[in-house]
């Protein structure tokens, strides 16, 4: 039987595959909770030491934060839970449901500290209608949601080849390049002095989509191991044309978040960034790097370091609960 064969395996014993089990003990360690994230700075920072231009990029990336991770849940349910048949497998997917809800429990708190008027916040989670650039990232996304619609069973290779397709578009592009670029921006912040409840929020949520991409990347690796034959030239095309695609869509929001001109931030860095973080998605894919760009932006390389924070200043968010021992980040950093 292999992880993808239709049906409904309910047998924790023998565990095919306990490298998902593992991972559903990790996460269930690394619990946090909204209410540990103290925002009180931030109105201050917003209010007071930021530019116009950077208040319009916080404000964007808000509006982003606002529907992103409600489109990720729902492809979850609609198409991995429902597909990836290892009840260990569904274990790790059941705590990542529960972890997108607690993301969007999070960036609903921000915005209701960020922006107090009930008509703009109604605005801001209008924006994947009313604001193009957010409009053509969810619209990327929801095409691929759509993609799988009314696949209900993975009979045939055409199926699984969708499948795999679609789990691919969320682990690389959605998560592995639209949520790691907003990422990048938070930590941008976080360099100049700015926005510190907003920067420790964000490790947590950094922590956890690392995981989730490589839950996602672990499952395309053992599909793949058991089904070799869809991992052809033609995946490998499509797979890159997605890609591709992606990175334009995230271009033409950095466009959008830096029209007001952000000094440190450019729209070429941008680019660059996505075309590395790419990269890294295709080696952890197996196929050959397709921009050989580096990491322009020096500020992510302390990603890879558990965050030290004086205790009675802010929270040290790098814990893990019932465990010691260090915190690793996902190395595109």
């Amino acid at each position: 039987m292999s992880l993808l064969d239709p049906g409904l395996s309910l047998t924790l014993r023998p565990m095919r595959y306990p490298q998902f089990f593992e991972m559903y003990r990790a996460a269930i360690k690394n619990t946090w909770t909204v209410e540990e994230v103290d925002f009180a700075t931030d109105v201050h920072d917003l209010r007071a030491k930021m530019s116009d231009a950077e208040r319009h990029l916080v404000q964007r990336l808000v509006a982003f934060f606002a529907t992103g991770d409600s489109i990720v849940a729902n492809n979850l349910v609609l198409s991995l839970y429902r597909h990836v048949n290892a009840p260990e497998a569904r274990m790790y997917l059941s705590r990542q449901l529960y972890e997108e809800a607690l993301h969007v429990q999070f960036y609903l708190t921000l915005l209701d500290t960020y922006v107090p008027d009930p008509d703009e916040r109604a605005r801001a989670f209008a924006a994947v209608e009313t604001i193009p650039s957010i409009r053509k990232k969810a619209e990327f996304a929801l095409r691929w949601l759509d993609s799988v619609h009314d696949v209900t069973r993975l009979d045939t290779r055409e199926d699984r080849r969708r499948f795999v397709l679609n789990l691919i578009c969320f682990a690389a592009c959605i998560e592995g390049l639209f949520f790691f670029a907003a990422f990048a921006y938070v930590y941008f912040l976080r360099s100049r002095g700015l926005l510190h409840g907003l920067a420790a929020g964000t490790n947590w949520v950094f922590r956890d989509e690392s995981a989730h991409m490589a839950a996602a990347f672990e499952i395309v690796r053992v599909v793949r191991e058991e089904d070799p034959e869809l991992f052809d030239d033609r995946m490998e095309a499509d797979v890159r044309a997605m890609i591709a695609e992606a990175i334009e869509c995230e271009v033409q929001f950095a466009e959008d978040l830096l029209s007001g001109g952000v000094s440190g931030l450019s729209v070429r860095d941008v680019r660059e960034y996505l075309q590395f973080c790419a990269d890294q998605r295709l080696a952890t894919l197996g196929w050959r790097a397709g921009y050989g760009a580096r990491n322009p932006f020096g500020f992510m390389d302390l990603q890879d370091v558990q965050e030290v924070a004086n205790f009675f200043e802010r929270r040290v968010s790098a814990y893990q609960v019932g465990v010691t021992g260090t915190v690793t980040f996902d190395d595109a950093f």
